[in-house]
């Protein structure tokens, strides 16, 4: 059986086009924190799967949610230790798992 739940998309966008590469130590400590955030998320079955994308051109990081709406997902980013780094888009997705 394939169960059908409401998913999101996340696209985590540096704000600076050279970020990791030049990332400073304050950044490096944020980023920790992000990680330890979204691993949470995970544990909860809120995070599904996340991670940097190193795309050529340009690193950026994904995740996929569960969450009832796009202003949940909104706070869930908003909470985000490392948003003041980045910026986000946010994509509605038909996702099937396996029940």
């Amino acid at each position: 059986m394939i169960v059908m739940k409401s998913h999101f998309f996340v696209r985590l966008i540096p704000r600076r086009a050279t970020f990791p590469q030049d990332i400073s130590p304050e950044e490096a400590a944020l980023m920790q924190t992000h990680s330890v955030y979204w691993a949470e998320l995970m544990q909860q079955g809120r995070a599904h799967a996340y991670g940097p994308v190193m795309d050529p051109e340009g690193t950026y990081g994904m995740g996929i949610l569960s969450a009832e709406s796009i202003a949940e997902v909104q706070g869930l980013l908003a909470n985000d230790p490392a948003s003041s780094l980045m910026n986000f888009s946010i994509c509605p997705m038909r996702t099937f798992l396996p029940a």
